[in-house]
């Protein structure tokens, strides 16, 4: 069951889903389009919701500007970490000058993206492998775009996926992802054995994990 109202918050006003779950307690999250997303039991009443809302409105505040702040970027067109503006012309050649790409459509860039996406990770995945003292396979590369993961690693097939939008990174932090994908072929778990396999080639490894969570 699901219940809507809206919130006011600072003056704005903020959509609410309250979603009635065999919860024991109460858990609030903000969604990319600023909705708040209440997870409840049945005994909870919107009155109830309101008024926890009203007693977490610096956490609101802080998780709505970080999400703010996010949608904005990601707006932005990000290459290898640097912002480069779009220019549109007439032309059908692709040109980058001066943090300005020049290009005569969304379809051309998308095209050249994917080619530069395509060569960018294949190199990565190259020197990262390298790195490795372990005796591991080389991994069969994808690339799709994923919600809430950067990367994936899938022993059976002996693949490692990396989420599209890395690319808007820079090798620092798609090599962690790499270098986070290629450990989970030494040990296939999250343990204090795989984390320090991959601190011995990263590290620095906890920067990266930090730039991701933003």
């Amino acid at each position: 069951m699901v219940k809507t109202f809206e919130y006011k918050l600072d003056g704005k006003k903020y959509n609410v889903e309250m979603v009635i779950k065999n919860n024991k307690n109460t858990y609030i999250k903000v969604k990319e389009d600023l909705t708040i997303y209440v997870t409840t039991n049945m005994f909870t009443t919107k009155r109830m919701v309101k008024n926890l809302l009203d007693e977490q409105q610096d956490f609101l505040r802080k998780v709505i500007s970080k999400m703010k702040n996010r949608n904005e970027k990601e707006n932005e067109f990000y290459y290898l970490g640097e912002k480069y503006d779009i220019i549109k012309v007439p032309f059908d050649k692709l040109e980058i000058d001066d943090y300005k790409i020049y290009v005569s459509d969304e379809k051309e860039l998308q095209k050249w993206l994917k080619k530069k996406t395509l060569e960018v990770f294949e190199e990565r995945l190259n020197y990262c492998y390298q790195l490795f003292e372990e005796n591991i396979p080389f991994p069969k590369l994808k690339i799709r775009k994923m919600k809430t993961r950067w990367g994936v690693c899938n022993r059976r097939d002996l693949s490692v996926t990396l989420n599209s939008k890395l690319i808007r990174y820079n090798t620092f932090i798609i090599d962690y992802v790499v270098i986070h994908e290629l450990s989970h072929l030494v040990h296939f778990d999250h343990s204090k054995e795989f984390w320090q396999t991959v601190e011995k080639y990263m590290p620095n490894y906890k920067k990266a994990v930090k730039v991701l969570k933003e």
